[in-house]
């Protein structure tokens, strides 16, 4: 897969995983993980990307002893998921264009 298409696939995937609650980054992976498989620096540096474009916020809470980071999605945020939608509606028609002929030998 192209690597600018899965940059862009999995932070909208990391959004999507905070879209209706705030959370932090085990309970991410662990959300994602059914979906697609990715590492801890990886998932670091998608929310510290996305944090620096204020598609997220960040707030420090402890739990049970220790300092976590609790990531919220922010309205452009939300505004990313709704455009993904709607692109990956684009990416689909000329997905099936491009199969067609396979379709065809079926």
């Amino acid at each position: 897969m192209d690597i600018q298409l899965k940059k862009g696939i999995l932070d909208v995937c990391v959004l999507a995983s905070i879209k209706d609650q705030d959370s932090y980054g085990y309970k991410i992976i662990k959300d994602i993980k059914p979906y697609i498989e990715m590492s801890e620096s990886t998932l670091y540096t998608i929310l510290k990307r996305l944090e620096l474009s204020n598609m997220l916020t960040v707030r420090t809470s402890e739990h049970d002893g220790r300092l976590r980071k609790y990531y919220s999605i922010t309205k452009l945020g939300l505004k990313r998921i709704e455009d993904f939608i709607n692109e990956w509606k684009e990416v689909m028609n000329i997905y099936n264009f491009v199969n067609k002929e396979n379709n065809k030998n079926d």
